[in-house]
């Protein structure tokens, strides 16, 4: 079984995020960044579907120079290889021309399973694994919680709401979004650390498209705002004014 794993580089939660000058987006060089999460739970899926049914592992990325990060890391943990979706533009776009650049590098080398996070820590649309299988024409399952491999079809158990739960059926190829949580994540040892240095990552080079859905106009961070208001009187009458004043606001029932 051969699998692909897109995964995204994005800020880390502890980064202090500063704007850019245009508006448009955080400052990349003032920011730290890590392997998306969900994504990362994706690859620890496909590793453990390889170790049962053999195969290979492929990451993907696409972004900038810098989401080499998480194809070495991903290399590290125990993909077979890697591919970067090179173009400096997809570093904020919509999930459509994500979805499109990667289609680029899985056509290249056509594989039984694709793999992706729910959604990203940053824009968290949730959309592009979607919008690929869309694109590739292959059927795709959301909100996997397991997944079972037997021989040319998957199943997948996928989370509903109300603590409901859904077992879907599906041919391969397909494409499937898992949520956190899924596995028990493994990380790099000293070993995969010396090994993903030695293996070369295939660099996919896209150009920006000449429109996209999404364009981001301007970004702001939220102003800190702190009132006090005092309600004179008696306690009494203190506490029958502020019960009013929360049911008016909807804040008690």
């Amino acid at each position: 079984m051969r699998l692909a794993v897109c995964l995204k580089h994005v800020i880390t939660r502890e980064s202090h995020l500063r704007i850019n000058d245009a508006q448009t987006w955080i400052r990349d060089e003032a920011a730290a960044f890590e392997l998306n999460e969900p994504d990362a739970y994706a690859l620890e899926e496909a590793l453990r579907l390889r170790e049962q049914h053999g195969g290979e592992v492929i990451a993907v990325s696409a972004g900038p120079d810098r989401v080499t990060h998480v194809l070495r890391e991903a290399l590290a943990r125990g993909a077979d290889s890697a591919i970067h979706v090179a173009g400096d533009h997809l570093a904020t776009a919509d999930a459509r021309t994500t979805a499109a650049a990667l289609v680029e590098a899985v056509r290249k080398r056509p594989v039984d399973l694709l793999l992706s996070g729910l959604q990203s820590d940053d824009q968290g649309f949730g959309q592009v694994g979607v919008v690929l299988a869309e694109l590739l024409g292959v059927p795709h399952v959301s909100l996997a919680v397991a997944i079972e491999s037997t021989g040319d079809r998957l199943r997948v158990k996928r989370e509903l709401e109300g603590g409901w739960f859904q077992w879907i059926s599906l041919p391969l190829p397909a494409l499937v979004t898992v949520q956190s949580g899924i596995n028990q994540l493994r990380y790099a040892t000293l070993k995969g650390i010396m090994a993903a240095r030695k293996k070369e990552i295939q660099r996919v080079e896209v150009t920006a498209p000449q429109s996209s859905d999404l364009r981001i106009v301007a970004l702001q961070a939220p102003e800190r705002k702190k009132t006090t208001e005092i309600i004179p009187g008696a306690a009494s009458d203190a506490a029958r004014e502020l019960i009013r004043r929360l049911r008016e606001t909807g804040s008690v029932g």
